[in-house]
Formats: C-alpha cells, sequence, structure tokens
C-alpha cells in the first residue's frame, strides 16, 4: 500500500485505503520541511499533561498560504474545543489555502465536540500535515480519507515517534482496552523497603517525594491494597504539585479497613474502593456511612480494575501498592512502565521486605526484560525509570 506521506495532491485524482496499523514514513524533503513545525505542535500539545483524559494530548500550528504562522492551539481539557478548533479560530480568514499541523489524525466523529476534519475543511486548509493516525477505532484513519477526498493534501507520520510516546498512554487504552501501568516504588541499595519491624518512613528524600507527588498530578488514577491503606494511612495526592488530583483507588477484596483513614475525606481527592463478592457486610456499610464510593468486581483482580478505569476514561494509572498486589499487577500483564527510586542507605535484613511478592518464576530465564529508559538524580537518591519493549509500532 502507497504510504500516505507520499500521496501529497495524487490523493485529489483518487481515495486510497488507509491502514491505521501500518507505520507512516514521510519522504525525507518532507520530514525536513515540517519536523521543526510539528516539533512546535508537540510542545503545544504537551501543555495539556494531566487534564485531556479520556482524549489524548493534541497541538495543531496553523500557517497561511504563504508558510507564516497565523494560529496555535492546543487540547487542554477534555470537553473544551479541540487543538485545532483553537488554532483557526485564532488564524480566522488567514487560514484560507494555508497548512495545519497537528499531532493527531483530526477527529471526524462529533463527542463532545463537532468534527475537526469538518472544521478543516470549512476554514479552506490547502494542506494538512499530521504526527501520526488517530488508532481510536471511531477515526482510524477516516478523518484524513475525509480530507483527502476533499481536494486536500495530506502529509502524514512527521516526527511520528515522538507523538506515539507523548500519547502512549492513550494509545494504550484504546488498543488495549487497559490504562497504561506505571509500578513506582523506593527501596534502598540493597533492594529493601522496609526493615524487619516494618519501618520504612523515609527511605527517600524529599526531592524524590516530590517527584512522586508530581506524578500523581499527571496520571488519572493511583491504585493501592489494602494493605497499604491498614499499614501506611497514605493520603495519595499530588500535594499541590499537579494541575489535578488523581483519583484514589483501593483493592480490598474483604473490606477490612480501618474506619479511620486520610484516604476518606472526599474533599481532598475522590477514592473509590474496589472490592470482591466476598467483602463483609460491616465493611460495605462502613464505607457507605463514610460516604466512599465503592465497586463490586467478581473476581476483583488488577485486571478487572483496570478494564473499570479504563470505562471511565483513564489513561494512565499509578500503582504505589505492596509487593503481593504488585506482583499479581505484573502477572496480570497491567504494568508497562517502573519507576525505581533508589535511595544509597542499606537496610540489611534477611526478613526485610522487597518490593515485589512472588512472580512465580521457576527459571531466572524466565523473567522478563525491561528497557531503561532514563537515570536521573534526585537529591540524594536515583531514578531509574524502565519500560517493556514495545509489542509492535503504531502509526
Amino acid at each position: 500500500m502507497a504510504q500516505l506521506a507520499r500521496l501529497g495532491r495524487r490523493g485529489r485524482r483518487g481515495q486510497r485505503s488507509l491502514n491505521p496499523a501500518a507505520p507512516l514514513q514521510p519522504t525525507a524533503e518532507q520530514a525536513a520541511r515540517w519536523r521543526p513545525w510539528m516539533g512546535r505542535a508537540l510542545q503545544l500539545a504537551a501543555l495539556g499533561q494531566g487534564r485531556t483524559s479520556p482524549n489524548p494530548m493534541v497541538g495543531c500550528v496553523v500557517l497561511d498560504a504563504s508558510g507564516q504562522l497565523v494560529g496555535e492551539g492546543f487540547h487542554a481539557q477534555a470537553g473544551l474545543p479541540h487543538a485545532e478548533v483553537g488554532a483557526l479560530r485564532q488564524a480566522g480568514a488567514r487560514a484560507q489555502g494555508g497548512t495545519a499541523i497537528v499531532t493527531l489524525e483530526p477527529c471526524c466523529h462529533h463527542g463532545r465536540t463537532p468534527p475537526c476534519s469538518q472544521a478543516l475543511l470549512a476554514a479552506g486548509m490547502g494542506r494538512v500535515v499530521v504526527a501520526m493516525v488517530d488508532p481510536d477505532p471511531r477515526v482510524a484513519g477516516q478523518g484524513l480519507a475525509q480530507l483527502q477526498a476533499a481536494g486536500v493534501e495530506v502529509i502524514a507520520g512527521v516526527c511520528g515517534a515522538e507523538a506515539r510516546q507523548l500519547n502512549r498512554a492513550f494509545i494504550h487504552r484504546v488498543t488495549t482496552g487497559r490504562p497504561l501501568g506505571l509500578l513506582k516504588w523506593a527501596m534502598s541499595l540493597d533492594g529493601r523497603t522496609a526493615l524487619p519491624n516494618g519501618s520504612s518512613q523515609w527511605i527517600s528524600g524529599p526531592e524524590a517525594r516530590a517527584w512522586v507527588h508530581h506524578q500523581r498530578g499527571q496520571v488519572d488514577a493511583v491504585i493501592v491494597g489494602g494493605g497499604t491503606v491498614r499499614a501506611d494511612d497514605p493520603l495519595l495526592t499530588s500535594r499541590g504539585l499537579g494541575r489535578r488530583e488523581p483519583l484514589r483507588v483501593v483493592l480490598s477484596r474483604s473490606l477490612e479497613l480501618p474506619p479511620q483513614r486520610q484516604l476518606w475525606d472526599q474533599d481532598l481527592a475522590p477514592s473509590l474502593v474496589v472490592h470482591g463478592p466476598e467483602a463483609s457486610a460491616q465493611g460495605r456499610q462502613q464505607l457507605d456511612q463514610l460516604g466512599v464510593e465503592r465497586l463490586e468486581l467478581d473476581p476483583c483482580t488488577p485486571l478487572t480494575v483496570l478494564e473499570v478505569l479504563a470505562q471511565r476514561g483513564c489513561n494512565q494509572v499509578l500503582w504505589e501498592c505492596g509487593p503481593t498486589l504488585a506482583a499479581e499487577a505484573i502477572k496480570q500483564g497491567c504494568v508497562q512502565q517502573l519507576a525505581a527510586v533508589i535511595a544509597p542507605k542499606l537496610l540489611g535484613g534477611l526478613a526485610a521486605r522487597t518490593p515485589l511478592g512472588d512472580l512465580g518464576l521457576v527459571d531466572v530465564n524466565e523473567a522478563q526484560q525491561w528497557d531503561g529508559q532514563g537515570l536521573e538524580r534526585l537529591g540524594p537518591d536515583w531514578l531509574w525509570q524502565l519500560g517493556l519493549p514495545p509489542v509492535d509500532e503504531l502509526c
């Protein structure tokens, strides 16, 4: 199949079929010409970090027919105008015959807002340059097909890798039906998360804790188990470092939870307790009296919890749980990224806690290989971020 990036004005003479699963590659000339403008569009898109779910982050730059910048926009929040609309409003009549550079294929369906493909056509755009096709089945190449059928020149695949990285959480949710999972823990140099007596505050320093608070402000939900609620009484907020507070999720099959916990304060951030059918009547009544939302799932597992969160529009979740739940989340494919904070301390103790419970491995060669994605200093500590190798390439 001919690549969309090479169609150019050929698309005006006959629409070609689109395959959103095939990576798009612009010609070298097209990539060189449009990369700087797409870089600016990606910068704009990133301004929506942490506020657009369930939508992706999108940025748009509009040039007039002579190539001069006349409009910019980004998707600031779900329910608000999309990036293309904001940029076109700024450009006004100057958009006629110009070029729109967009980080994601323009939508072509009616949701909370009208289709962006139609807005581009109404503005009289002569060319649309996109970084990647939208993997959402409601779009999946149809937006570009509409533009081509109307005689608009389409160039796709410019800065595609950067666009996929920016919206990796959105892509993961729409292609798997689950949010992207980030598992974080803090441990000593010898791999301990607590002393044998359970003491764990604080292994990491204030800089590392601030990094975690910032991450909470970027994700849609933070997940812990009942054991963490009982032992640590966590707050699980961004401490004001995020643009919004995440949904605080507790996975507790039995609902053996203390009545006095910070998570039950709904004025700070919303909480959701997910439990199994075996949950006690006392535990159910206690949460109902406290005004805490609860949800029964059968089975109540990390996987079923993520499926529910995806239906609620969560693109990314942060696992801040103990070793048993963390191991279950990994085994069920609920974790795609790791963030390990390593403190230059030695805790020792054969009975000391470690970040993960039993993964069920019997041979070291069965262990999953993770790719290092970055190593940085956070005060006295080190932050090591890793991710699973990509299974396939999305356009």
